[in-house]
C-alpha cells in the first residue's frame, strides 16, 4: 500500500504543515491610507515567532494603533512621523519624496498593500534614481527593482540583524524555529528512504546512483526530484 510522500501531505494542509499564525502577534504593515499625515509614539517593541526582526506598536494622534516592523536605533517613548517633512529613522514616507541614496524597508508592491519587500531582519535596500513615475530601488539581493512612486516605505534598517550568527547548540532548537515557519525539519534524501514513503527509496540507503530528475510523463507521486531541468552536474570552470 504504501504512504502518502511528504510533499503531498504538505499539499493536503493538514495540521503537521500549517504555521501556528494562531501564535503570531499580529500582521505587521504600513500605516492605513486613510491616514493622510502625522506624529506617532512607539508605545511597545514585541517579538513575534512569525518574523525574523522584533515588531513595534505605534500610536498616531488619530487614536490609531500600528504593528510594524521596527528599525535599529528606535526606542519605547519614541516618536515617529508620518508623510511630513521629517525624514529620520522610522518615518515612513512615499517613494517619490524620499532621497536618492535614502536606506529603507518594508516597501510596498502595490499603494496600500501594507509592505512586501525588505522585511527580514537586519536587511535594507537603497533608493536609486528616479524614471519617471517609477522609482528605482536597490533590493537587498542587489537586484534594481521600479516601484510606483506612489508606494510607501521605512526609513532605515531592519532590526535583528546578525540574528543567523547565534549558534543553535542543539537540534531541539532548530526544530522549533523551523516548526514556527511551517517548515519541514529534518529533511533526508529521497534515495535515504524507504521504499514505501519515497520514489528514489529501496534497496538499501547507500545506494546513490539513482538519477533525481523526473520522467517527463511520470504520474504526481513520482514526479519527484529535478523537473526538467535545464542542466544538471557541476560546472567547469
Amino acid at each position: 500500500m504504501g504512504k502518502r510522500l511528504t510533499v503531498q501531505r504538505r499539499g493536503k494542509g493538514s495540521p503537521v504543515f500549517l504555521s501556528p499564525s494562531h501564535n503570531y502577534v499580529g500582521k505587521a504593515r504600513q500605516p492605513s491610507m486613510n491616514l493622510p499625515q502625522g506624529k506617532g509614539k512607539i508605545t511597545h517593541i514585541v517579538h513575534c515567532a512569525g518574523h525574523t526582526a522584533p515588531l513595534m506598536t505605534i500610536k498616531w494622534e488619530n487614536g490609531e494603533e500600528q504593528l510594524t516592523v521596527a528599525p535599529e536605533g528606535v526606542c519605547v517613548q519614541q516618536y515617529v512621523e508620518y508623510n511630513t517633512e521629517n525624514k529620520e529613522i522610522g518615518s515612513t514616507h512615499m517613494l517619490k519624496n524620499i532621497p536618492e541614496g535614502t536606506l529603507i524597508y518594508n516597501i510596498e508592491g502595490v499603494p496600500g498593500d501594507g509592505g512586501k519587500f525588505a522585511r527580514s531582519g537586519g536587511v535594507f535596500a537603497k533608493v536609486l534614481s528616479r524614471h519617471g513615475s517609477a522609482i528605482s530601488i536597490m533590493l537587498p539581493s542587489k537586484k534594481e527593482k521600479l516601484f510606483n512612486e506612489n508606494c510607501r516605505a521605512t526609513i532605515g534598517i531592519v532590526a535583528g540583524g546578525g540574528r543567523p550568527e547565534k549558534p543553535y547548540l542543539k537540534a531541539g532548537t532548530v526544530y522549533h524555529k523551523l516548526r514556527y515557519s511551517a517548515k519541514l525539519w529534518p529533511v533526508v534524501s529521497g534515495q535515504s528512504q524507504n521504499a514505501v514513503e519515497h520514489p528514489h527509496g529501496g534497496a538499501r540507503s547507500s545506494k546513490k546512483n539513482k538519477p533525481d530528475i523526473a520522467r517527463r510523463f511520470a504520474p504526481p507521486g513520482a514526479k519527484i526530484g529535478k523537473i526538467r531541468p535545464r542542466r544538471t552536474g557541476r560546472k567547469n570552470r
